[in-house]
């Protein structure tokens, strides 16, 4: 009973922060999901018929000025949510994480007209400190 209770705020929480999301660049949190599913699709491996290892780490590189307004909407977690969706998306897709997930949010400005910028890569043991200085992308994973 406890359990269901927690869920269920879990879940308003979740509606709350996707809301805010949504105020602050309709089209973005959408976008970017959308691109994050992707990319976890995209570099999934199958390792055999009953095992799909999807990449756990992700960066996202988030135009500087989004980010700020996401920020100003309370919406400081934006990572977070990320991760949390793309969980989701993996639990549907029956994948198994390389390691830990994680999506970590850059703030980058980045050209006129784009919005982010989505990478990935496995990596088995997560720390803050594993991802690369924001001086740059990561390096290509093939």
């Amino acid at each position: 009973m406890a359990w269901e209770t927690l869920t269920r705020w879990e879940r308003a929480l979740e509606r709350w922060q996707q809301a805010l999301l949504e105020k602050a660049h309709p089209h973005q949190p959408v976008e970017l999901l959308d691109a994050l599913q992707h990319e976890c699709d995209r570099h999934a491996v199958v390792c055999s018929e009953s095992r799909v290892v999807a990449p756990n780490a992700y960066e996202v590189e988030l135009d500087a000025k989004v980010h700020a307004e996401l920020v100003r909407h309370g919406c400081g977690d934006v990572g977070e949510a990320l991760a949390d969706n793309l969980a989701r998306h993996g639990v549907e897709r029956g994948y198994e994480w390389a390691g830990p997930l994680t999506v970590h949010i850059t703030p980058t400005p980045l050209p006129s007209g784009e919005q982010y910028r989505v990478y990935s890569s496995p990596m088995p043991y997560v720390r803050a400190d594993a991802f690369p200085p924001e001086s740059g992308p990561p390096p290509a994973t093939t």
